[in-house]
């Protein structure tokens, strides 16, 4: 049998990762993408179900304290986590999982998972500057918002150095970013 992998892309906010990992499910709809819950409300175009589970405090809470979740961060004033049984079910199948994951889940994941199994691909688009464009342009944010999110890119940032791949993606470079992520991921599946 084959042996599962778990590959996380992780990035800062505006990074393009959402963007990297819809062209490669395109290419590759048998991977597992698995659901997240969230506390925080669904933005426009979402659906429960299909891009988060969106619950209660009390409900997130509850499975917090169930062991439900690999892990689980707070952030923004919401919890986001994901769940064990959508990602060590489909391991144990064999089956490649490619999610997105904040920093403190993907340490959480890491201390977990088989090296042989794990897989961190980094989306980096540049510096701080040109990120704050990409997510001013993307929706309305307050000051406040944008503070926590340039703490955060600095996390981030640091955890470049950690993950397996990196994958640069400044501006007009989309294309050269999409075919390094597609290397990546065919010369993981030999």
């Amino acid at each position: 049998m084959r042996i599962g992998k778990l590959i996380i892309v992780i990035g800062p906010t505006g990074s393009g990762k959402s963007v990297l990992v819809q062209h490669i499910r395109s290419l590759h709809p048998e991977f597992i993408a698995p659901v997240s819950c969230t506390t925080r409300s669904a933005r426009p175009g979402e659906k429960d179900g299909e891009h988060y589970h969106f619950i209660d405090e009390e409900e997130f809470k509850q499975h917090v304290a169930e062991g439900d979740f690999i892990e689980w961060v707070q952030y923004g004033g919401h919890y986001y986590g994901s769940l064990t049984k959508e990602i060590l079910a489909p391991l144990q199948e064999g089956k490649v999982i490619l999610d997105e994951m904040e920093v403190q889940g993907v340490r959480q994941v890491k201390a977990i998972i088989p090296p042989k199994q794990f897989v961190s691909i980094f989306i980096d688009a540049g510096p701080w500057e040109e990120l704050e464009r990409r997510v001013r342009a993307r929706a309305p944010i307050t000051e406040a918002e944008l503070e926590e999110r340039k703490k955060r890119y600095n996390d981030e940032m640091n955890f470049k150095a950690e993950a397996t791949y990196v994958v640069q993606n400044p501006i007009g470079k989309l294309e050269e970013a999409k075919k390094k992520f597609e290397d990546i991921l065919n010369s993981l599946l030999k």
